[in-house]
């Protein structure tokens, strides 16, 4: 299944997100971090996969 979003696009809230923080991540913010981690994974896969 293709993710929605490119791992391009979301690793760009990535680095947003950690610009925002100014290199600390509050709880809340870090909760967000891991749902884009995993989000961005998968779309690594389905671009891996696509590609193969």
């Amino acid at each position: 299944m293709r993710s929605v979003r490119t791992a391009a696009v979301i690793n760009e809230e990535i680095r947003a997100l950690w610009t925002r923080s100014g290199g600390g991540l509050r709880p809340a913010d870090q909760e967000r971090y891991q749902r884009l981690l995993v989000e961005w994974a998968a779309a690594v896969r389905a671009d891996v996969a696509e590609a193969a």
